[in-house]
């Protein structure tokens, strides 16, 4: 038997080409309103919304009792005709339906409302996703890494995919989650690729990023901190210090988010009411004692002495905008004490490193800096910090037979989202969060529901 003729598939966002025709547009339900001779229902795909009419035609009227029937969320596929309605708020058009098909009739009521809390949301987040702003966030994100990309592979960067299980921690120990691996051993769920990018510099790459999955054992409750993230990574060999790879990253985020002020800002500010400004280059630069004097004459003392606290980087970072109106600063030479041991140090000072941290808005985004690239200085200062060295040698081998000068750097893609968006919380802007169990592994969880 032949199949059945249908109608393609249109897309709601399209509708405008096709006043006066049929056409078939499948969606779910956002909202139904049966009244006494005429029936109303928004139906929403990817795209967009748009109103379905449907006059009813006495009781005998089949498909009136299929629109009586539906829930909001329900998937189903209209057929109808395509008409102009200036009137109508959902892009001037509608369409008077001639056959419904239900494929999912959802349970009523929803789960969860526009408004209900952000740790409802993301315990339902197959529901709140469905909101038009949180497609939105990820359609940002879709944008923002298309743009990335297109400046790395402009400047011949070459992309790596590193492995996530490791034979030792890449950063502090305290915060990386142990496998058990085939009983045997123990290993790591990588806090980032930073070991791996190295090895790449070893092996002539001389450019190479990397878009994925990190992991920290971190027991934060935070706004900012997630159990795991996507990492933006890149390093660059030959590069003479850290203010080299700063100007590589203002060049690198000023192109990206220009092509997300093309493509979404007018969106952003309806949807999310936040305006996407692209930054000018250079960024402004402190080092971290400037920083702190900055944030200590504001009234507040930071909780560490070689850091900032979230406290101290909203201030140093409204103090920044007053003062020169950008959005970002660069904070520099952080106490070797500080950093980690494969950051590189001044050579007329061995108590600082040649690494930087960016704030945006308020919030740290990336860490970088340039890195100790010579075996036995690597070693040395692996030693001090009390690192043993067999799990570490696989790596400290690296560079044992010629390494170039090289750095790089390391930038939550969900903190960055949420600086663009000016969302108050990197779960609003991560497909699905991972935080501390206690947090979000209750019974109606993600985690839990999810895997």
């Amino acid at each position: 038997m032949q199949p059945t003729p249908t109608l393609p598939r249109t897309l709601t966002a399209v509708l405008g080409e096709h006043i006066g025709a049929r056409v078939r547009v499948c969606g779910l339900v956002e909202a139904v309103r049966d009244q006494k001779r005429m029936q109303f229902l928004v139906l929403a795909d990817g795209s967009g919304q748009v109103q379905v009419i449907h006059e009813k035609r006495g009781e005998a009227d089949p498909l009136a009792a299929q629109i009586a029937a539906l829930t909001p969320g329900s998937a189903i596929a209209v057929i109808g005709r395509v008409a102009s309605a200036p009137g109508v708020k959902l892009g001037g058009l509608e369409i008077i339906a001639e056959t419904l098909e239900l494929h999912s009739l959802a349970d009523s009521p929803l789960p969860i409302a526009p408004d209900s809390a952000l740790e409802k949301q993301i315990d339902w987040r197959a529901v709140s996703l469905r909101r038009p702003d949180q497609r939105l966030v990820f359609r940002v994100q879709t944008t923002l890494e298309a743009a990335m990309r297109d400046w790395w592979l402009a400047r011949d960067f070459i992309e790596i995919h590193s492995p996530k299980l490791m034979g030792t921690f890449s950063e502090s120990g305290a915060e990386a989650f142990k496998v058990a691996y085939f009983g045997e051993r123990t290993a790591y769920l990588a806090q980032s690729p930073q070991f791996y990018k190295q090895m790449a510099m070893a092996a002539g790459f001389e450019r190479v990023f990397e878009i994925g999955p990190a992991f920290r054992a971190e027991p934060s409750f935070t706004p900012r901190h997630e159990t795991e993230f996507t990492g933006l990574d890149m390093e660059i060999a030959w590069t003479a210090d850290h203010h080299e790879l700063m100007a590589l990253e203002e060049s690198w985020l000023a192109h990206a988010i220009a092509r997300v002020a093309e493509v979404h800002g007018a969106e952003i500010r309806e949807r999310l009411g936040a305006e996407v400004i692209v930054p000018t280059t250079p960024f402004p630069k402190v080092t971290l004692a400037e920083a702190q004097a900055i944030v200590r004459a504001t009234g507040h003392t930071p909780a560490k002495s070689d850091d900032l606290d979230p406290e101290g980087e909203r201030r140093l970072c409204a103090h920044i905008a007053r003062a020169t109106g950008h959005q970002f600063v660069f904070v520099t030479d952080y106490p070797a004490s500080a950093r980690a041991f494969y950051h590189r140090r001044y050579d007329d000072r061995p108590d600082l490193t040649q690494g930087f941290d960016l704030l945006w808005n308020g919030l740290e985004i990336t860490t970088g800096a340039q890195r100790e690239h010579r075996y036995d200085t690597l070693r040395a200062q692996a030693i001090e910090r009390g690192y043993a060295l067999d799990p570490l040698q696989p790596y400290l081998d690296f560079f044992r037979y010629g390494c170039p000068p090289h750095g790089g750097m390391g930038v939550g893609l969900a903190r960055v989202l949420m600086a663009l968006l000016g969302r108050s919380s990197v779960r609003e802007t991560t497909f699905i969060s991972r935080t501390r169990p206690s947090r979000n592994l209750g019974a109606k969880s993600d985690a839990k529901k999810v895997g």
